[in-house]
């Protein structure tokens, strides 16, 4: 068996391509769209994919899986568990609990783990030639390393009602299933740490069922459903906006991208129009350099591994962007983009030069120091706004914030002060500078960005206040 762990570090996804190297064939689990990689591994190991399989319908990712099977003619095999609403609306092998395929000499068995969706299916690996007995439990957002996926992201991110109590009693008997399976099984998830569809999710790539029923929390309540329901739902981070769009785009019959799209460069002729008319621009330099320059009415959402998160949040499918991104970044943040479906790109320009070469003057950011803070927080009239998730705030904030999660601040302006001096701040700055270039470009000009945020207020040793 050959078996390769191919992991998206930007938006903390896992998909897995297994070969039998006997018979020259493989599989690819919940491949990314960006499906050049898995067609070099193949080229490298002198296999073809023949196999396609997905989890589930994804809500945070744009699946590759129709991209790779255009491109190598494999059969798809997905879900055709949880009922009415639940169905793939495009060709694809339908698979069942207690299906089994093979790929060579390996053999698939369907597991339904439904919860943190209706539909959601596990795969149990078996090495045929080595032994009778699965080896390997490809579980996507069913149990994480530490944790369960969330059930709560139909009724918050796709507006579906009554479904996240429903699916927290699933996943609670899904769970129960899996303390069954021999300890000695690895697991390898769909996530790591970082991801949006756990709260607790470990950072290293895998485990097994036997350690899973040790340290994960979730297999603590045999029997408790009652209280393994609470702790399920209870503070969730907020769900990307971006979410519902995933759940229809992967569930329809939508346009295939089958390679990494070039940027078109845009003259400074080209950029001045654009801006007049209103296409929104994105830099995408790093908040220290963002700082000392801006073009006034720019959004600055770093180029770094959260990228395609954040740009998900501030951004709609059908309105097209420009970017302001060095020509070596290019290929990453395309890759970043599609991995989510953003596909509209204007163009971009390389730097922040061009606002300058039409006769123009670049805006500086107000950041201040730890020190500067504390003296102001000494004064009266200054609102303090912590633009961290509600959890986040919850565990531990500054006395006297106000909380206005950074994804939502634009439908949330009305509670930012205008007639006294406002201070933003995050954990650690990028949030922080997320928020600062959309407040100056709505016309917000009494705000400065305590840049240092949580992280170091709390390593400083200042006083922390939580919500209890």
């Amino acid at each position: 068996m050959y078996f390769q762990h191919v992991y998206d570090k930007s938006l903390a996804q896992a998909s897995y391509f297994i070969g039998c190297q006997k018979e020259g064939v493989a599989i690819v689990i919940d491949p990314k769209r960006d499906v050049d990689t898995y067609l070099e591994i193949a080229k490298q190991n002198k296999m073809k994919i023949t196999h396609v399989a997905e989890t589930h319908i994804h809500a945070d990712f744009l699946s590759g899986s129709r991209e790779l099977v255009a491109l190598t003619g494999a059969d798809l095999y997905l879900s055709d568990e949880g009922g009415e609403g639940w169905q793939y609306e495009f060709p694809h092998v339908g698979l069942k609990d207690g299906s089994t395929f093979k790929v060579g000499n390996l053999k698939f068995e369907v597991f339904h783990t439904p919860g943190h969706t209706p539909e959601s299916i596990s795969f149990l690996l078996t090495d045929v030639p080595s032994s009778d007995k699965p080896v390997m439990m490809f579980t996507g957002d069913f149990v994480f390393v530490g944790d369960v996926g969330r059930p709560d992201l139909l009724e918050e991110a796709a507006g579906i009602k009554g479904t996240k109590e429903v699916g927290a009693k699933q996943m609670f008997k899904s769970v129960e299933r899996f303390r069954q399976l021999a300890e000695y099984i690895q697991v390898w998830p769909g996530h790591g740490a970082g991801s949006a569809c756990g709260k607790a999710l470990g950072a290293v790539p895998s485990t097994t069922v036997g350690y899973e029923k040790v340290r994960n929390w979730a297999l603590q309540h045999e029997n408790d459903e009652t209280g393994f329901v609470k702790y399920l739902l209870e503070d969730q981070p907020e769900p990307p906006k971006y979410f519902a769009m995933m759940k229809k785009l992967n569930k329809v019959d939508r346009k295939l991208m089958t390679e990494v799209p070039a940027l078109k460069k845009l003259s400074k002729e080209d950029f001045k129009a654009a801006m007049d008319k209103g296409i929104k621009v994105i830099d995408t330099r790093m908040k220290t350099d963002f700082a000392k320059g801006f073009i006034p009415g720019t959004i600055n959402i770093q180029g770094n591994n959260a990228f395609a998160t954040w740009m998900g949040w501030f951004l709609s499918y059908d309105e097209p962007f420009i970017l302001i991104a060095d020509e070596a970044t290019h290929d990453d943040l395309t890759r970043k983009l599609m991995r989510i479906g953003l596909d509209n790109i204007y163009g971009y320009v390389p730097g922040v030069e061009v606002w300058e070469q039409l006769g123009n003057k670049l805006e500086k950011a107000s950041v201040i120091s730890l020190d500067e803070f504390k003296d102001i927080l000494k004064t009266n009239h200054t609102q303090v706004v912590d633009l961290r998730g509600a959890a986040e705030y919850k565990t531990g904030h500054i006395k006297g914030t106000d909380n206005v999660f950074i994804g939502t601040l634009e439908k949330n302006l009305d509670k930012i002060k205008k007639d006294q001096q406002v201070i933003i701040h995050c954990q650690s700055g990028d949030r922080s500078s997320i928020g600062y270039s959309i407040l100056a470009k709505n016309g917000f000009k009494n705000v400065k960005n305590y840049s240092g945020g949580m992280g170091e207020w709390a390593n400083a040793g200042e006083p922390i206040v939580t919500d209890n």
